[in-house]
């Protein structure tokens, strides 16, 4: 047997669902695939429930001993034998946070979420929708924003300006750049500063069955109330958000409220921000929540001097503080490196040598060159996002941590980017981010990050790397 390796996975339910959460790995994960699991016990010890299995491999013959234990965090056991490759090591641990996250996302199908700034409006939070989650993601990826915004002012102004259009077009993309700081600003809710900084969190998990009562029986104005009334109770009179006066407020409104359901967080987003600009050595840019679901950051502005961080409650609520440190720090690089400015150049270079340069190419192939054009624009972008990851390991060294938050936001696409056809569709679609299984691997893989010098250089690199790795499967 080699050596016991330990590791823990954090979770934003609260303890009442720990159980069900092994039951979830059990139903979900282990009695599925049962040609790769065998000997699965449930125990309860020293009132601690146990989850314990065996992964094998048959044909090679080596196996792995897990425990799994419900507490907060979750800690997990595992035993390997001698011959058992690395790479299965970190696929099963993998496995094991992905399946963590799809039990958290089941949950919070059936959760109440509550966020406050003092002092600021309250609002309902906003469910993402499909449909939703991805118009969020087009309005919160400073790399993507402007590029749908070019492309609709092209139409528009060509349709109006004729010849005049190619000035006009660059001009306006030029003054968006100028102040992306300040329409990112609009997509926040409230405004944090150094005399507001905290943002309160408030979640409280429902049976199916009670919340598809709570959605029959109380409409948002309703919640509004409830929301308004935990709040006088407590932050409006100086006092601490707490579960026992959100039971109170829910009883009175007749919800059965179970204390063991409700948790509470308070995140200094002011203070996270200001290290994270020491790190860099830039200035605290303007910070805004978005009291949204959906776990995003974003980060525009002309120049580190005029930037705005947008944080979604969703990131607040999934991740841990340590986790959206790191997550802070790819923004960051996206303000010192100018980013928005970057895209500016890239997008109009484009547009200018399509028009004077390939335009014979665009009247015969219009399609083929848009794929090919576009592919290209979005493929060198992925470097600057590259660039970002690996700058914020260079400058906060905690590249594992980075790792994981990422593992968390994106787990649902690291499940789709195990087929070898969707990792390269990951490199060729219209994203400005690598696929996150390149992102995640080269993070992992990073011992002395600090002893990169030009980091811009050895992203692209590791980029066309890993597309053609992705091609040669």
């Amino acid at each position: 047997m080699r050596k016991t390796e330990s590791f823990t996975i954090d979770t934003e339910v609260t303890l009442a669902h720990l159980d069900d959460l092994l039951k979830f790995i059990n139903e979900y994960y282990l009695l599925p695939n049962k040609e790769r699991f065998a000997s699965i016990k449930k125990l309860t010890a020293d009132n601690e429930h146990l989850l314990c299995f065996t992964a094998f491999e048959s044909e090679e013959k080596w196996y792995i001993n897990v425990e799994i234990k419900a507490v907060k965090p979750i800690q997990v056991k595992m035993s390997p034998s001698e011959n058992v490759p690395e790479t299965a090591i970190d696929q099963l641990k993998e496995d094991l946070i992905i399946v963590v996250q799809l039990f958290e996302e089941k949950v919070r199908k059936t959760t109440l979420y509550f966020a406050w700034l003092e002092g600021e409006e309250i609002i309902p939070e906003k469910i993402p929708s499909k449909r939703g989650s991805a118009l969020e993601r087009i309005l919160t990826d400073s790399m993507l924003f402007f590029f749908i915004i070019f492309i609709a002012a092209s139409i528009l102004v060509f349709y109006f300006l004729g010849s005049y259009a190619p000035i006009v077009i660059v001009a306006f993309q030029f003054v968006t750049v100028l102040f992306s700081d300040k329409i990112i600003k609009k997509l926040g809710n409230w405004s944090v500063t150094p005399k507001n900084p905290n943002v309160h969190l408030l979640q409280y998990h429902l049976p199916v069955e009670e919340y598809k009562e709570f959605q029959q029986k109380y409409g948002k104005d309703l919640v509004i109330e409830m929301k308004k009334e935990i709040y006088e109770k407590t932050l409006a009179v100086g006092k601490e958000l707490s579960c026992q006066t959100a039971e109170e407020v829910f009883s009175k409104y007749g919800i059965k409220c179970i204390p063991a359901n409700i948790s509470t967080k308070t995140i200094n987003v002011y203070e996270l921000v200001r290290k994270v600009a020491e790190r860099f050595n830039l200035p605290v840019p303007k910070i805004v929540i978005s009291n949204t679901m959906l776990p995003n950051a974003a980060a525009s502005g002309p120049s580190p001097s005029h930037g705005t961080i947008l944080i979604t409650t969703g990131l607040l609520v999934q991740l841990e503080e340590y986790e959206i440190f790191n997550v802070l720090g790819h923004e960051f690089s996206h303000l010192k490196g100018r980013d928005p400015f970057n895209l500016f150049v890239l997008t109009a270079s484009e547009y200018l040598l399509r028009l004077y340069v390939f335009w014979p190419i665009v009247v015969f192939f219009p399609l083929l060159y848009l794929f090919v054009a576009m592919g290209i624009v979005f493929f060198i972008a992925k470097f600057f996002e590259a660039r970002a990851d690996l700058e914020s390991a260079v400058k906060i060294e905690q590249p594992q941590v980075l790792a994981e938050a990422l593992r968390k936001i994106g787990f649902r696409k690291l499940q789709f980017e195990r087929s070898p056809t969707y990792r390269i569709q990951s490199w060729i679609t219209w994203d400005p981010h690598p696929p996150i299984y390149f992102r995640i691997g080269r993070l992992e893989k990073l011992k002395t990050p600090t002893k990169i010098k030009h980091l811009l250089f050895q992203s692209a690199k590791d980029c066309i790397s890993g597309f053609r790795a992705a091609l040669l499967g």
